[in-house]
């Protein structure tokens, strides 16, 4: 199942140029929950611990532009990124990075939410893809793993969140 979905909604075509990769996680919450965390293009902070700050310009749809300020630790303090997609159905989240003080150009990021059943109860299948320049001085290799470590960062914070909330809604419905 997790090959046909890359297949469908994570198709990249890098040049000679560029890395592209597809991260995989398995959330053990409900896939309306995780998706109501993911689908804030206006509030990356929820779950990614290296925002700090966003501020969106306009309305929330594509084409929307959002101001994302970065914790310190990271080779970059602030990221400006439009919303290409964003489908409450299919459950669909493309960015495309269009400026900021760091070294990613041409990125772009699809991230898609699917159900699934985990020990035996809802849960969700997370895929991450993006597709970006490999800088100056560096490989594909030194890129793909840059990128790829701060996914998994955002993914496993992602996972954290998700499944705290959903065990903080068990409780409340058991109360």
């Amino acid at each position: 199942m997790e090959a046909e979905l890359v297949r469908r909604h994570h198709r990249h075509e890098p040049t000679e140029n560029q890395c592209s990769s597809t991260l995989v996680k398995h959330i053990k919450a409900p896939v309306h929950l995780v998706w109501s965390l993911v689908r804030r293009f206006d509030e990356p902070q929820k779950y990614k611990p290296f925002v700090s700050r966003c501020v969106v310009q306009g309305d929330l749809e594509i084409g929307s532009v959002r101001e994302v300020n970065v914790k310190s630790g990271l080779p970059a303090t602030t990221s400006t990124e439009r919303l290409e997609l964003l489908d409450d159905n299919e459950h669909i989240l493309s960015i495309k990075i269009v400026g900021g003080d760091h070294r990613l150009r041409n990125y772009s990021s699809i991230i898609t939410v699917h159900p699934e059943i985990i020990d035996g109860k809802p849960g969700t299948l997370v895929i991450e893809s993006f597709l970006v320049d490999v800088p100056d001085g560096n490989t594909k290799d030194e890129t793909c793993y840059f990128v790829e470590a701060l996914i998994k960062c955002n993914l496993k914070s992602l996972a954290d969140v998700s499944e705290r909330l959903a065990t903080e809604n068990v409780t409340q419905a058991i109360d």
